[in-house]
């Protein structure tokens, strides 16, 4: 995958940060695993920011987690409209975020 995203490739730059999250053939390290999950996000892959938003949320980063999710959410993906109502239930999200949503 490192060949691949070096020539820019936005599936292996998700695919590396899913290798560094599991530790699938590199020693895990989840900030490298946010690192390349940012880099495919920000070019528009839906499932690096649902990732980045589990990344967050599992840190205790509750808004930056609702941030990643309203900006998937917005890209069609279901999961993270659930996410979002998942956390506006248990009061880590507002009204507003999840009718965004």
């Amino acid at each position: 995958w490192t060949k691949a995203a070096e020539l820019g490739s936005i599936g292996a730059l998700f695919e590396l940060g899913n290798a560094y999250d599991n530790g699938d053939g590199v020693e895990e390290d989840n900030a490298k695993a946010a690192q390349f999950w940012t880099k495919a996000a920000i070019q528009g892959h839906v499932l690096a920011r649902t990732n980045l938003g589990n990344h967050e949320g599992r840190k205790g980063n509750n808004d930056r987690a609702v941030r990643h999710y309203l900006i998937s959410a917005k890209m069609g993906h279901k999961d993270s409209v659930e996410a979002i109502k998942t956390m506006f239930s248990t009061g880590f999200a507002t009204k507003e975020q999840y009718v965004d949503a």
